[in-house]
């Protein structure tokens, strides 16, 4: 995918293992070949070199958690490769506002001063949006292009491979993702989008101290979410 997307992408070596066969996939292919082609007419977020950051940050054997978000934010300079994170210095968008609230409420903690989540994968939280790109300015515009099959093969290889993932699913685009995760061997939280349109079904969820709990009774170390930068 050229420098932007490689066609062997720059991916960290244990999903590389695992995924290998997605990226001689033909739809892969054609998900580059769209992507190269965008470039060239719009800007795209994130910018190529971060559009595997959540795997670059949350190596295959350490993921613990899984929290799922739809697309990129859109805006310029938004989007570091994290679903809900944004980068450094950058306003906090009114869903990772929510999320933050709900923390605070949850763990009893100070609002964070930066919306970078970089922290959060680095402890083994998989931030995974489900399309990886996106035009600026257009939302749900790279939906439909291929990514959601090669995100879907993630869920569902992390599933297979591993056991004890707290999948942490917000809204109903996450909640669809659900069948692909095997219940017998890992944990699913649910609960509304943090969107300003559905937060009151959000707040209360108290998903950061149920998480930790679940991690700890399967023998994990418990996210540090306080961490955050």
């Amino acid at each position: 995918m050229s420098s932007e997307v490689p066609s062997n992408p720059q991916i960290h070596e244990s999903w590389r293992e695992v995924l290998a066969a997605e990226f001689a996939k033909p739809y892969f292919v054609a998900l580059r070949a769209f992507l190269l082609e965008e470039k060239q007419n719009i800007p795209v977020y994130p910018p190529g070199p971060l559009i595997f950051n959540a795997f670059n940050l949350t190596p295959f054997d350490q993921v613990k958690v899984v929290i799922l978000g739809q697309d990129p934010y859109h805006g310029p300079g938004q989007a570091n490769g994290l679903c809900f994170s944004v980068s450094e210095g950058i306003k906090h968008p009114p869903s990772l506002v929510n999320i933050f609230k709900e923390m605070q409420k949850d763990l009893n903690v100070p609002y964070p001063k930066t919306g970078d989540l970089s922290k959060w994968a680095q402890q083994g939280v998989l931030l995974l949006n489900t399309t990886l790109t996106v035009r600026e300015h257009t939302p749900a515009s790279h939906q439909g292009k291929g990514w959601e099959e090669f995100t879907d093969s993630v869920i569902r290889t992390l599933s297979e491979k591993r056991s004890g993932i707290v999948f942490i699913l917000w809204g109903r685009h996450a909640q669809n993702k659900k069948p692909l995760i095997d219940m017998s061997k890992h944990f699913v939280l649910e609960a509304a989008h943090p969107s300003p349109f559905s937060a009151n079904g959000f707040f209360g969820c108290r998903h950061f101290s149920k998480a930790n709990y679940l991690l700890m009774q399967n023998g994990q170390q418990p996210v540090n979410w306080l961490t955050i930068g």
